[in-house]
C-alpha cells in the first residue's frame, strides 16, 4: 500500500500473463492428421500464438499469420506478415489473400489450425463485390468513430468481406479446421472475434443495416449498395462446409481478471470482479465506476475499504474531435474528473494487447489529484475530455502506462483501488 502504482501494475501484468496462449494452446492441441497441416491466423495476439504453437507441435506445420506492425514473433516455420490497425492498409489485403491461398486445394486427410485473436477484423480487409479497398478502409473510419458496439461494427464487416463471418473456414472444405481463439470480446462469442474468419454466425445483412442506421454511419455509396443486395448474405452456422470443426477459447477477460484478482488477495487487497464484459461509452462507463469507488471512499458499501475493484469488456468512444488517446485513457479522464478531490482512489486502465488506441501506450493511471495536477500544468481536464484529447492528458504529466506489445489481446483491463 506504500505504492500503490506499483499494485496497480502487478495486477495489470498477473491479467497479463493468464492470458499468454500458451496454456491454452497446450489444452487445446489437435492431433496430427494423416496429410498436411496448415496454420493460418489474423490478430494482435497471432504472431505469439503461432510461436506457442511451433514450440508445442510435433511433425511438420507450415502456414501464414498477420498482425499488427510492430507485434511479430520469431518463426521458423509459420510465415509472419505485418499489416495496419485499426485501419486497415495494402498489406493487410495481401494477407487475406495469403491464406485464402494458404487453405485453397486441402483434402479432408488435412489440418487447418486457425489462431485467431483481437484486432483480426482490421488486418484481414478483403472488399467484397465492387467494394474497393479504399471503401473499405472508409468504412473501419466510420465504425471506429460511430461509438458503436463491437458486435453491431464486426456484424457490418462480415457482410462486406470476402473472408469473414466463416468463410476463410469454408475456403479451407474439405479439411478439417481447428480455430484456436484468445478472445477480446465482451461474452466471448468466437464468431464475433476478429469478425470470425472461422465461425460463421446467425446475424443478418438486414441487422447490419439496421445498425448502420441507428449509429448514423455514412458509408461509401458502393457499400451501401452492397449491403442492400443478395450477395451481402453472410454464411449460415449449419453450412456443410463447416461441418467437423472444433472451435476453443484459449484465453479470455474473465480468466485474466480473476488472475489480477488473485495478485492482488497475494498482497493483502481484497478484490471485487464487476464483470469482464462491461461495453458503452467510455466516459459514461465511468462515471458508473467513478460513483461505486465514491461510496466505497465515503460509505463503505457495497464493499469495505481497502479493495479493489476489476472489470474488463470493450467501451467505445464517439469521435467528437480529433484529439489522441483510445478508450482507456479516456475512460480515465472522465474518471478523473468524477473523482476530482477525493482521497484514496487510484485507478488503472489499459488495453491488454499493450496499445490504447492509436498511439504507443497501454492505458494511464489517475487519481484524486489528476485534475489539479493538469490544471498545474495549463490543461483544462474537460476541454481535453470534450476533444478527444486524452492522450494529451496523461502524457503532459507523465502518467501514461507504456508498456509495449504484449503478445496477447483480451481487450480492457480497468483496475480501482479505494484505499
Amino acid at each position: 500500500m506504500t505504492d500503490p502504482r506499483a499494485l496497480l501494475r502487478a495486477t495489470f501484468d498477473a491479467a497479463v500473463r493468464a492470458a499468454d496462449p500458451l496454456d491454452g494452446i497446450a489444452r487445446h492441441l489437435p492431433e496430427r492428421p494423416k496429410g498436411r497441416t496448415i496454420v493460418v491466423g489474423a490478430g494482435k495476439g497471432s504472431a505469439q500464438m503461432a510461436a506457442a504453437l511451433e514450440s508445442l507441435w510435433e511433425g511438420p506445420l507450415e502456414g501464414v499469420v498477420v498482425t499488427r506492425y510492430g507485434f511479430g514473433a520469431p518463426c521458423r516455420r509459420i510465415e509472419i506478415i505485418e499489416a495496419s490497425h485499426p485501419v486497415p492498409d495494402a498489406a493487410g489485403l495481401v494477407a487475406s489473400r495469403r491464406l485464402m491461398e494458404a487453405v485453397r486445394g486441402l483434402t479432408a486427410d488435412d489440418l487447418v489450425i486457425a489462431l485467431i485473436s483481437g484486432g483480426g477484423s482490421a488486418l484481414l480487409p478483403a472488399p467484397a463485390g465492387a467494394i474497393t479497398l479504399a471503401e473499405e478502409i472508409a468504412v473501419n473510419e466510420a465504425l471506429l468513430a460511430s461509438g458503436a458496439p463491437i458486435s453491431a461494427m464486426n456484424t457490418i464487416r462480415k457482410h462486406i468481406s470476402t473472408i469473414k463471418g466463416g468463410r476463410l473456414a469454408a475456403a479451407a472444405h474439405p479439411a478439417r479446421v481447428v480455430s484456436l481463439i484468445v478472445s477480446d470480446i465482451p461474452g466471448d462469442d468466437p464468431a464475433m472475434v476478429a469478425s470470425g474468419p472461422t465461425v460463421a454466425d446467425a446475424g443478418s445483412r438486414a441487422e447490419a443495416l439496421a445498425f448502420v442506421e441507428t449509429y448514423g454511419m455514412v458509408l461509401p455509396d458502393a457499400v451501401m449498395a452492397h449491403l442492400r443486395s443478395p450477395a451481402a448474405d453472410g454464411l449460415s452456422p449449419d453450412d456443410p462446409r463447416l461441418a467437423g470443426h472444433s472451435v476453443h477459447i484459449v484465453a479470455s477477460a474473465s480468466v485474466s481478471l480473476e488472475a489480477a484478482a488473485a495478485e492482488a488477495r497475494r498482497q493483502g487487497i481484497e478484490a471485487a470482479i464487476l464483470s469482464d464484459a462491461i461495453e458503452g461509452e467510455a466516459r459514461d462507463v465511468a462515471l458508473v465506476h467513478a460513483a461505486i469507488a465514491r461510496e466505497i471512499a465515503h460509505r463503505d458499501r457495497p464493499f469495505t475499504r481497502p479493495v479493489l475493484l476489476l472489470s474488463g469488456g470493450e467501451t467505445t468512444v464517439t469521435l467528437r474531435a480529433r484529439g489522441k488517446g483510445g478508450r482507456n485513457s479516456e475512460f480515465l479522464l472522465a474518471f478523473a474528473l468524477a473523482i476530482n478531490g477525493v482521497d484514496g482512489i487510484e485507478a488503472l486502465a489499459a488495453d491488454t494487447d499493450g496499445i490504447d488506441g492509436s498511439e504507443d501506450n497501454a492505458g494511464a493511471f489517475a487519481d484524486g489529484g489528476t485534475v489539479a495536477r493538469l490544471r498545474g500544468a495549463g490543461l483544462d481536464a474537460r476541454a481535453l475530455l470534450a476533444g478527444n484529447d486524452a492522450w494529451t492528458a496523461f502524457d503532459s504529466i507523465g502518467d501514461l502506462l507504456i508498456t509495449g506489445p504484449t503478445g496477447t489481446n483480451v481487450n480492457d483491463f480497468r483496475a480501482i483501488l479505494i484505499r
